[in-house]
């Protein structure tokens, strides 16, 4: 099964930022782009791609143990920028960075010492995407409106193990439908 682990957004962080989207959506040329749906928005920590189904139960072990060690912190959906030239357009984040960027390394030894073939290790981005192209688009109108975009801030209190389901149809749009198969509370015992 194709997974990740991530932190969630609460419903009404997740319902503010669709509004803002919203407005990015009307704006000229941003049929070219294809929206992320509501339901995918989540900051990913680790990718782990396909784990063979006997490395699921390792895998979630390591992320308790790492969801133990960690405490939980405050978060916000703010601003916003691009990778590979506007290929991926997403909304950052603000408060609990370093927090989030030891959690997010955690998720990843974690997936590294149960087996999980990881590829090469990059500094953590937090994003949250919102678009992607298969081409390079000027997203400067886009980044302008997000970033004056924060949400309120919320208390991160577990890490996520989301199953990724990638479209089967070939229906232009279909969105990868997602499913949560672990949480684990943040309750920083070291």
């Amino acid at each position: 099964m194709r997974l990740f682990a991530a932190v969630l957004p609460p419903q009404d962080v997740v319902d503010e930022l669709a509004l803002r989207v919203g407005e990015l959506r009307r704006l000229p040329g941003a049929g070219g782009l294809r929206w992320t749906g509501v339901p995918g928005w989540h900051f990913t920590l680790a990718f782990y791609g396909e784990v063979d189904d006997f490395v699921v139960a390792e895998l979630s072990e390591r992320l308790a143990r790492a969801a133990r060690r960690t405490s939980a912190f405050s978060l916000a959906v703010r601003g916003g920028g691009q990778f590979g030239h506007g290929r991926a357009l997403w909304a950052g984040a603000s408060g609990g960075l370093a927090e989030l960027r030891l959690l997010a390394e955690r998720a990843e030894a974690a997936g590294r010492k149960a087996g999980v073939e990881m590829g090469e290790h990059r500094r953590y981005k937090a994003h949250l995407t919102v678009a992607r192209s298969r081409e390079a688009v000027d997203v400067r109108p886009y980044l302008e409106v997000l970033d004056a975009y924060a949400s309120r801030a919320w208390t991160v209190g577990e890490v996520a193990l989301v199953r990724s389901n990638l479209p089967t149809s070939g229906v232009v749009g279909e969105q990868p439908r997602y499913e949560v198969v672990g949480r684990w509370v943040l309750s920083g015992a070291g």
